[in-house]
């Protein structure tokens, strides 16, 4: 004797924790960044070996002119005192709504958030002679500032020379095949 059949609307006799899951992946989320300053004067003046990502310690008032992009990293340098990282002569504007609220000083050094075998490799490089830290970018990533340091030594002025005339000869370069691609097969040259 057969057994009888069940009519396909009827809901399957497994648990729910019986049943064969579906494999599904967690959507892979990608590290949202907002460059918010870059200083591309640092990468002109010096030769960057490393770079090295840190954090910021900022107040709230800080973090708010920082999101508004009033922030200048042109004179910045990052100092090791005492095992810890400080950024230096970076100007963070204050924030203009700051009423009630004790103003920043513009320029005050802010502590780098970096670990403790960061700091001890970079204070070791930069006892060399003539490495330093200079900030190259400051971004938010995932809703917390951050800086981008790099260990650099200084160019000399023909370095700098060098870097100029290389920059022009890509720029020709890239302007004559604007040129020439202009010109391809099947345009009017009239």
């Amino acid at each position: 004797m057969a057994a009888p059949q069940r009519p396909p609307s009827r809901p399957s006799s497994r648990s729910r924790s019986d049943r064969p899951r579906k494999e599904t992946a967690p959507p892979a989320e990608e590290a949202r960044e907002i460059l918010l300053a870059d200083n591309r004067r640092a990468r002109f003046n010096y030769a960057i070996d490393r770079t090295v990502e840190a954090g910021l310690a900022l107040t709230g008032t800080e973090i708010k002119s920082v999101r508004a992009g009033r922030t200048n990293l042109s004179d910045g340098y990052a100092k090791i005192d005492r095992g810890e990282a400080w950024l230096r002569n970076v100007h963070i504007a204050p924030w203009q709504n700051a009423t009630g609220f004790e103003v920043h000083d513009p320029i005050r050094p802010r502590k780098l958030l970096l670990h403790r075998e960061e700091i001890a490799s970079l204070a070791g490089e930069v006892g060399q002679q003539g490495y330093t830290i200079v900030p190259l970018r400051l971004y938010i990533k995932n809703g917390v500032a951050k800086v981008q340091l790099g260990l650099a030594k200084g160019k000399r002025r023909y370095d700098k020379r060098q870097t100029i005339k290389e920059r022009e000869t890509r720029r020709e370069m890239e302007a004559a095949i604007k040129r020439r691609v202009g010109r391809g097969p099947g345009r009017d040259s009239g």
